[in-house]
């Protein structure tokens, strides 16, 4: 206790004498401001975890990716994708034709995908109101029909099978293929 009341009062003093410095605010890779003077350097932005793995980097990056297979009239394409991706977002990144005119928020029907296999389709939680009412506006809708933007890759869905329409109704402009972003 005593030695901690002396560093306080030593603290103090060391910071008394020191002349005082106009203090600027800066920011490079964040929102909230960082505070630095003559005194004070930022620290640096670094994350650590104290979390020990038995996996290899590498077993862990195929660890956390499924894989699905989509089909059109070219044929199949079996392509890996990451747990938390949607099968939009992994069609895109694979120059899959998966339309996707809005970009995930459920404001057309260009990224309707058929699941073949009822018992993977029955893995996916149900289709929310809104998806519902875009998937009406689908092109040959089906009983396992769903928007490829609300379908999310997960671990139990490994093995998907999806089959894309011979043709979707774009109502902003028939006929044009996005890019992806």
């Amino acid at each position: 206790m005593f030695i901690s009341k002396i560093s306080r009062l030593v603290g103090a003093q060391a910071f008394k004498g020191l002349p005082k410095a106009p203090i600027t605010i800066r920011s490079k890779r964040s929102f909230f401001p960082l505070v630095q003077n003559d005194y004070f350097e930022p620290s640096s932005h670094r994350l650590f975890s104290t979390t020990a793995t038995e996996t290899s980097p590498e077993e862990n990056e195929e660890a956390q990716k499924i894989s699905v297979t989509f089909f059109d009239n070219d044929g199949e394409r079996e392509i890996k994708v990451p747990v938390g991706m949607s099968m939009l977002e992994a069609a895109h990144e694979n120059d899959i034709e998966l339309e996707g005119a809005c970009e995930g928020s459920l404001a057309c029907s260009t990224c309707h995908v058929v699941v073949m296999d009822v018992e993977q389709y029955n893995k996916l939680e149900d289709p929310t109101d809104e998806e519902n009412d875009m998937l009406d506006l689908a092109f040959g809708l089906t009983e396992t029909s769903r928007l490829g933007c609300q379908v999310i890759a997960k671990p139990e869905l490994d093995g998907l099978r999806l089959a894309l329409p011979a043709a979707t109704r774009n109502f902003a402009v028939d006929g044009y293929k996005p890019k992806p972003h």
